[in-house]
């Protein structure tokens, strides 16, 4: 038979769409809560393809290597469309801030495959040996095995070249979506209708999850996907207030008039420039760090560095301010005053960590109170503090916002009060934190 005919082609492609058709009917009668995202998934042929290759909303395929799997094992085919929705519902591909890309796929693709294996049944590998050592390995240094928890651990103590093979070859039956790889025709499904999705399926879960094997390892994956990653431009600038800042203002200035008088009038213009616009921006603001002996002083210099970085380069930020850096472990240590932009370098290179005892929230909140009570600050509308969260908290909310970034995951933190924001600090990446 001549495999390049096109009747062959069009047989190949018509048995492929029977097997993917069939696959997913297998996976919507017994998990009925997959339904809408398993209609989310857009499938793409494309007989040239070598592997198959996800993304948010898509899998691409190649009809002959996809028959030739399902030969090999009929359950292969519902398999990866478990793990393709997987990623998807998990926000796997959502994240744009990750320092090592490879990493981050490998993690992904051992999230994915342990939530397929954990729903049991003829559908997973478990009778793999080598893929439940692996498993129980890496149980042993990450209790929950999810994308962002695994990547963590892999950053910190990396992946040999021959354990990276082993985990492909185990875990990865896909390669992962690139933005600048992705044609016009495969992104048919935006990030926040994955999230409704991902919301549905989590809260039917959550109604019959004690009936499903494997349920709250799903779950645990898609509350950790929808921690949402936000820079930290979007976190301050709820902080903002309208000012007046001194330069032309296009919006209310006319141009015709402008050049009109110009012409007419002999370099006269007939109406001048606004020299002056109202925008939001923040003048008047305060970063509190938690010095005490429980918080890692290369976390304090990544958030430093990241905030001095913000400070300098965001355009929420006015170029004259009052920014007050507040050290404190149980009282204040040190109160730096940011009154220019230019401040900033020499600042950021200079700015000593002090403090090192134990944590009490109350004295900055205090120390902050007294500084508005002299008038040294006229409107503030809102102070970051970063710490570990163990610390006593004021009972009352103060009269401006607080977001609580705290260094890292720790199901154990003291709640926080219902008044304040909360955010977690990516040690893995400085470019935000990601906001709960």
């Amino acid at each position: 038979m001549d495999m390049n005919s096109e009747d062959t082609k069009n047989r190949t492609s018509e048995l492929a769409q029977k097997v993917l058709s069939l696959a997913r009917d297998s996976i919507v009668v017994r998990y009925r809560f997959f339904d809408r995202a398993l209609a989310a998934v857009k499938l793409i042929e494309d007989p040239q393809a070598v592997t198959y290759v996800s993304g948010p909303g898509f899998l691409r395929y190649n009809p002959a290597k996809l028959i030739n799997d399902y030969m090999n094992d009929a359950n292969s085919v519902t398999r990866l469309l478990l793990h393709v929705i997987f990623h998807s519902i998990f926000m796997h591909y959502q994240r744009e801030d990750i320092a090592n890309q490879d990493y981050w796929d490998i993690a992904c693709d051992v999230a994915a495959e342990n939530a397929v294996l954990s729903l049991g049944g003829d559908i997973s590998k478990l009778t793999d040996t080598q893929v439940q050592i692996i498993l129980a390995k890496l149980g042993k240094w990450v209790p929950h095995l999810t994308a962002e928890a695994l990547y963590r651990e892999f950053m910190v103590g990396g992946i040999s070249s021959d354990s990276a093979k082993e985990y492909a070859r185990l875990f990865s039956p896909d390669l992962h979506y690139r933005k600048e790889e992705a044609g016009s025709d495969e992104i048919t499904i935006s990030s926040e209708q994955w999230e409704k999705i991902s919301r549905r399926v989590a809260a039917e879960l959550k109604s019959f999850s004690k009936d499903i094997r494997g349920g709250d390892t799903i779950l645990l994956n898609i509350r950790q996907g929808m921690k949402k990653k936000a820079d930290y431009d979007d976190i301050v600038r709820r902080f903002a207030v309208i000012t007046e800042e001194i330069r032309v203002n296009p919006d209310e200035f006319d141009y015709v008039y402008y050049t009109y008088g110009l012409t007419k009038y002999k370099n006269m213009p007939l109406i001048e420039p606004l020299e002056y616009t109202d925008e939001n921006k923040i003048r008047e603001f305060v970063i509190a760090v938690d010095t005490s002996a429980s918080v890692r002083g290369k976390m304090v210099e990544g958030f430093l560095t990241r905030t001095f970085d913000l400070l300098s380069g965001s355009v929420s930020f006015s170029d004259t301010m009052n920014v007050h850096v507040i050290q404190c472990d149980s009282g204040i240590t040190d109160d730096t005053v940011i009154t220019d932009r230019s401040m900033i370098p020499h600042l950021a290179e200079n700015l000593k960590v002090k403090g090192f005892g134990a944590t009490d929230f109350r004295p900055v909140f205090e120390y902050v109170a007294d500084l508005i009570a002299q008038k040294k600050l006229a409107n503030l509308k809102g102070m970051i503090y970063f710490t570990d969260g163990y610390g006593i908290y004021p009972e009352n909310p103060p009269p401006y916002d607080c977001m609580f970034v705290f260094d890292r995951e720790d199901e154990f933190r003291p709640p926080t009060p219902a008044w304040a924001y909360v955010s977690i600090f990516d040690r893995d990446s400085q470019s935000g934190a990601r906001a709960d």
